[in-house]
């Protein structure tokens, strides 16, 4: 028979801060999208060129959904045909240092794997 479990005497914080910081980023593309407005603000059509993988009917959804979580501002362009502008919020830019440490992991990732595959061949 086990030991009972006891109760915690440090009072749990509201909700869970990783948890928050990644539903910020759910979704295919959330991080790529925030990567590619990390150096100036870009029009709808710029990242979909700087995106090439990503369909329109994504990036649109992925930016409405980092609009409304505070990520994102869309400027509307006073131009014919009408235009927008996407651009990182101080949030969103918050979230840059994180979005690094990933990418420099998975470059040492692709590295070991590349090395391992040559050792095998």
């Amino acid at each position: 028979m086990g030991l009972p479990v006891r109760k915690s005497k440090v009072a749990p914080p509201p909700t869970c801060p990783l948890s928050e910081v990644l539903g910020l980023l759910r979704g295919a593309w959330a991080p790529n999208v925030i990567w590619q407005l990390s150096g100036e603000a870009r029009r709808f059509g710029e990242l979909r060129h700087d995106m090439p993988k990503i369909s329109a009917r994504v990036l649109s959804a992925r930016l409405r959904e980092l609009e409304s979580r505070g990520l994102v501002t869309r400027r509307v362009l006073n131009t014919s045909p009408p235009s927008a502008e996407y651009a990182l919020t101080p949030l969103g830019r918050e979230l840059l240092p994180a979005i690094d440490a990933l990418a420099n992991v998975g470059r040492k990732l692709i590295e070991e794997w590349e090395a391992s595959q040559r050792e095998v061949a």
